[in-house]
């Protein structure tokens, strides 16, 4: 079935990649539509999240960030499928790094790096900016259950020099480049929400007590790795711009969760700033209200 499943939709997502941005957003509005209003896709829990989060505002001012967000999750799907033909040279003008030598800066030091940030805005294109630089890229992920999508989601990470990590595989991946003198700059988003263990670190996060991933810490304690946090932000409809925020060139002088708190604050910083384009459709929060039980 899984076979069955690629063989069906592959064409068609190769034909959508290959639309030009104009129809391609004129598709996105055609989505849309379907996923909001007809679907209904994880609209609960959009609403929840918002209610959650926003108490303040009231229910039509939370329904305005509420159908914004659909429409850009829908723009940043059809995205996605873009990047499987989309040339270098039109990604990196569509995703601009604005301090990029912050970052280059930080390859003199002769350590790896783990860069930090959420799902908000485009992440997925931060892939344009492995064309820039000199280690190699590794972004951590969730696999897909299909493995046939799932390596065509590694072969088209592969067309800009990114390696696709599986959660799992994180800690002897980077062990084994250490090792063998591999300098990697390794994506973590870690913003969602990890399983409710006894030793799992609990945080607010937009005002509620979480729990909270620590693992691009605790590895980069591990492996001495440098620390950076990739601001994003939307400027319009398929362009997006990014600055580099150096979080820590000496982990083991910072206290434990000291960093994991640093990002979690220039999370919630974004999603304040424009809360449109966080991914709301996860449902962050399913474990508040927890902490007792586990702790």
């Amino acid at each position: 079935m899984q076979l069955l499943a690629y063989i069906l939709f592959y064409p068609i997502l190769y034909l959508v990649s290959k639309l030009p941005f104009r129809l391609l957003y004129i598709f996105s509005d055609f989505v849309y539509l379907i996923v909001y209003y007809i679907v209904g896709y994880r609209k609960k829990a959009v609403r929840d999240n918002l209610k959650l989060t926003f108490p303040h505002l009231s229910e039509k001012e939370r329904r305005v960030i509420e159908k914004k967000s659909f429409k850009h999750l829908c723009d940043m799907f059809l995205e996605t499928i873009k990047t499987m033909s989309i040339s270098v040279k039109e990604i990196e003008k569509r995703f601009v790094i604005n301090n990029l030598q912050t970052y280059l800066d930080l390859e003199n030091k002769n350590k790896s790096i783990a860069l930090m940030c959420a799902h908000y805005a485009s992440y997925e294109w931060v892939i344009s900016m492995n064309s820039k630089i000199s280690f190699e890229g590794y972004a951590i992920y969730k696999p897909i259950n299909n493995t046939y999508f799932d390596q065509l989601i590694k072969k088209i990470r592969s067309r800009f020099k990114a390696h696709l990590i599986g959660i799992k595989e994180t800690a002897a991946t980077i062990e084994k480049n250490t090792a063998n003198q591999i300098k990697g700059l390794y994506g973590f988003a870690s913003d969602q929400s990890p399983l409710v263990r006894p030793n799992v670190y609990w945080s607010k996060f937009m005002g509620i007590e979480v729990p909270v991933y620590t693992g691009a810490e605790s590895l980069s304690k591990r492996f001495d790795m440098n620390m950076v946090f990739l601001k994003v932000r939307k400027l319009k409809r398929g362009y997006y711009e990014a600055d580099i925020e150096i979080l820590s060139e000496n982990v083991h002088e910072i206290p434990d969760f000291q960093i994991t708190e640093l990002f979690l604050r220039k999370v919630e910083q974004q999603i304040l700033e424009a809360p449109e384009f966080y991914m709301w459709t996860h449902k962050r929060w399913k474990h508040r209200g927890k902490n007792k039980i586990t702790g």
